[in-house]
């Protein structure tokens, strides 16, 4: 069993999360069930997969868990395009939150492909 504390991709997907609920507490009240909720259980779910693809039992069990974090990600990505498009949050933080996603998104894929090839 994997410790999931110890993958940089939970630790990074895990303090973006806190940044995205910290930034989502801004947006208009009556997006709380709407886009503030949906924006939140997204990029929670990125760590939350992680997490529960390390407590799986092999590599091919753990990266169908990253497929669903990578979904996620993706997911987040457009919402905070939304976001922005929206004006509830502005250009610079929208940036930075982007620049972020796709950061964490290449992790993903980079660890799926460790966990997809032989080593030599």
């Amino acid at each position: 069993m994997r410790d999931f504390k110890k993958y940089d991709i939970w630790q990074s997907s895990h303090s973006f999360t806190l940044e995205v609920y910290k930034i989502t507490s801004h947006f208009p009240k009556e997006e709380a069930y709407n886009l503030t909720s949906q924006i939140r259980r997204a990029s929670s779910s990125i760590p939350t997969n992680i997490s529960e693809g390390c407590g799986r039992n092999s590599d091919k069990e753990f990266n169908q868990f990253l497929n669903i974090a990578l979904g996620s990600a993706n997911e987040t990505e457009y919402l905070l395009i939304l976001s922005r498009d929206l004006h509830y949050i502005n250009t610079e933080i929208a940036i930075g939150l982007l620049d972020k996603i796709n950061s964490i998104k290449s992790k993903i894929y980079n660890l799926k492909q460790k966990l997809i090839s032989p080593t030599a």
